[in-house]
């Protein structure tokens, strides 16, 4: 049995999934700022057994990557949690499909960077995870553009909510999405990964 983490009706909780290989302080940023600009109460950090969009090879070691990313998402309002693992969930529907009880008490909102909307009419029923549940975006160096005109943005495109309404966004019915604009941060786990294996040679 999946034990998710515990919800009050009206709490306003956001969804960050992502293999986190490595998590770093770009992910904490990226999240402290969901917080703030969505008037979240949690953060619920989701870390994925396996991205299917990626090799294995680039995932690592599950327990590794669910620790470290414990440790450095140590805000008070960050919940890190394996329930995707629990619930064998092979991609985001199925994890929405898991939260289902969850949220028929709270208001939930997806967070992912704006890399993420480029590509993600790839991922596995796409239109039924936009017309679940909001979907907060956030910027990321290098890819607003390409994310503004991407197959999701204007497959929804009327269900675009105005960058100074996202405090309305976590409790609109789906589909809703915000594109929010925020400091960049240089850091990724793809470069992190790089550079560790550069310097181990």
């Amino acid at each position: 049995m999946v034990k998710l983490p515990p919800v009050t009706a009206g709490q306003r909780i956001g969804l960050f999934g992502g293999s986190f290989n490595p998590a770093h302080r770009g992910h904490v940023i990226v999240a402290l700022f969901a917080l703030k600009r969505l008037q979240l109460d949690q953060v619920w950090w989701l870390v994925s057994p396996q991205n299917p969009l990626k090799d294995p090879g680039e995932t690592g070691e599950y327990a590794t990557r669910l620790a470290e990313t414990r440790a450095i998402a140590s805000d008070p309002r960050f919940v890190v949690t394996d329930i995707e693992k629990q619930g064998h969930c092979h991609n985001t529907a199925e994890t929405l499909r898991l939260l289902a009880p969850a949220m028929r008490q709270a208001h939930f909102v997806w967070i992912m960077g704006a890399d993420s909307l480029k590509d993600f009419h790839r991922w596995h029923d796409w239109t039924t995870i936009a017309n679940t549940l909001p979907l907060a975006i956030l910027a990321r160096p290098g890819y607003s553009i390409r994310a503004l005109g991407s197959k999701t943005a204007l497959r929804f495109v009327n269900a675009r909510v105005p960058a100074q309404d996202a405090t309305t966004l976590v409790t609109r019915k789906a589909p809703a999405w915000t594109f929010i604009s925020m400091p960049l941060r240089p850091e990724s786990s793809t470069a992190i990964r790089h550079h560790i294996k550069a310097v181990s040679l």
